[in-house]
């Protein structure tokens, strides 16, 4: 089972004592702080998008970044739980854009309550998941092409559930509420605050469990840093987001996504799993691990996922057309995560890297916009990075395997 950058700015557990930038620098050349190599790209990027429009770093835009990055990261998530496994999910944009769909007909056409609307739209997704899990396991297809066929399925059902209307408006609800709810400046303190002291006393934690059990631990002043960073990230945030309309409900529900899925891929059992079938799925087997059960429910998740993120794109657009979850979603939700580092070949990566991969790709986006490129030219863009990440990734796996 591959080692993995489990949180922001992480070393891996066998990063050796103390903190140099020769130390750092050889890391980041073997692939072992993709988070770090992230971060340092944002920081590029947004630099060349200020030079090149003053208004990008500006809060009302940082505002709205952050609610267009909402969706594709929430999808991001499941389609890292899937790559972890060594799979891939084609269909999640097609999914997201059903259950939006699902859930818009529901509570306006049919009169549901918006929160069974938002229910049963999550419930197409998990269905759908469970649905590629057992192609996938019980007769061996192959997961891109199960999912690919998925990704014409759902797209033509989604045509069928908006019928002839081809396109539902939102009107206020909860459902609206999920993208232009901001919480008062107060509150969005407190928020900052409780992050950064639930993510040093995770750190914290984590350290004296390490030490307790005889482990090899990090020097002090790494994880000093890595906490003085992210309390750093976090207050710049809330102040930024302040200075606009506050810190916004859906950025809030994809940090607790965030948390509660890195909880369960690196605090449990069944996330260990995870990582085991993704690095050698036989060995895990052996090991008495169900992989196909692993597969089925990671599978699950992943389309539950898209489902929300679908969700969260049609309250940020207040509407559902058939459109939704086509265009350049699948390429988003994959790239994100893929360029942040997490790896198309399985057992290694973290759930992070859908929110900093997210970040990437949005900020490429908006930038791009704001300086009013042709699509031909952000496609092209987009697909550049995309590759880059994507051979990234191959070279330090070859250089990870030679080093064997």
């Amino acid at each position: 089972m591959s080692t993995t950058d489990t949180t922001i700015g992480t070393a891996p557990a066998d990063a050796v004592e103390g903190f140099s930038v020769r130390r750092a620098l050889g890391a980041l050349a073997r692939g072992d702080l993709p988070s770090l190599r992230v971060l340092l790209g944002i920081a590029v990027i947004w630099t060349i998008f200020q030079i090149a429009n003053d208004r990008f770093l500006s809060a009302v835009n940082l505002s709205n970044l952050t609610l267009q990055i909402a969706a594709v990261a929430t999808i991001s998530i499941g389609v890292v739980l899937v790559l972890l496994l060594g799979e891939i999910d084609l269909s999640v944009g097609a999914v997201s854009g059903l259950a939006a769909g699902v859930m818009a007909v529901l509570s306006v056409q049919q009169g549901w309550p918006p929160v069974l609307g938002i229910v049963a739209g999550l419930m197409v997704g998990v269905l759908i998941g469970f649905f590629n899990g057992i192609v996938v396991t019980q007769f061996g297809v192959p997961s891109f092409v199960v999912t690919l066929a998925g990704l014409l399925a759902w797209q033509g059902a989604l045509l069928y559930v908006l019928g002839d209307t081809g396109s539902v408006n939102l009107p206020p609800s909860i459902i609206t509420d999920l993208t232009t709810t901001f919480f008062d400046p107060v509150i969005g303190w407190v928020l900052g605050i409780a992050a950064i002291a639930g993510f040093a006393a995770t750190h914290l934690v984590a350290r004296y469990r390490r030490q307790a059990a005889g482990l090899e631990v990090s020097g002090i002043s790494g994880t000093v840093l890595r906490i003085g960073m992210v309390a750093a990230a976090v207050i710049a945030a809330v102040v930024i987001l302040n200075e606009d309309r506050g810190v916004p409900l859906a950025a809030l529900i994809v940090v607790v996504l965030m948390i509660v899925f890195t909880f369960i891929t690196e605090r449990t059992r069944y996330g260990r799993h995870i990582f085991a079938v993704g690095g050698n799925a036989e060995a895990a087997r052996r090991a008495g691990i169900n992989v196909n059960r692993i597969k089925v429910s990671v599978f699950t998740l992943a389309s539950m996922l898209a489902a929300a993120g679908g969700i969260l794109a049609a309250s940020r657009l207040l509407a559902v057309n058939q459109q939704s979850g086509s265009g350049d979603v699948l390429l988003l939700a994959i790239a994100g995560p893929v360029i942040a580092g997490t790896s198309l070949f399985g057992g290694r990566g973290y759930v992070w890297s859908a929110l900093l991969g997210a970040i990437v790709i949005g900020s490429i986006s908006n930038g791009m916009d704001l300086l009013a490129l042709d699509s031909d030219i952000k496609f092209m863009i987009t697909g550049a990075v995309l590759l880059l990440a994507v051979t990234i990734d191959a070279v330090t796996r070859l250089r990870r395997e030679a080093a064997r």
